[in-house]
């Protein structure tokens, strides 16, 4: 019964991710989300899921690793921003 749980869980908080990606993935804008957030949410994740790998618990080997995947992916998505704001900011003073 705790693994059903585990994984509903995990289930719920990946998917509840999706639609921040899809949105910054669409807009290609990811000016609204903290870069500091952002690390710290990385390395958090980063971090259950070694754990979890630790355990061999399943349910937070899979939705760690979910979540990881659809976090660096904003990750790169926020880093392209800001490399884009800054060019663009730079050559429009120019």
């Amino acid at each position: 019964m705790l693994r059903l749980i585990g994984f509903a869980a995990g289930t719920l908080t990946t998917l509840a991710f999706v639609p921040q990606v899809v949105r910054t993935w669409r807009t290609r804008s990811a000016t609204d989300i903290s870069f500091g957030m952002l690390l710290a949410f990385n390395l958090g994740v980063a971090l259950w899921l070694v754990y979890g790998l630790g355990l061999r618990a399943v349910p937070i080997i899979v939705a760690n690793g979910a979540t990881l995947a659809l976090a660096l992916i904003l990750l790169v998505l926020k880093i392209a921003d800001r490399a884009r704001q800054r060019g663009a900011g730079t050559a429009g003073g120019r």
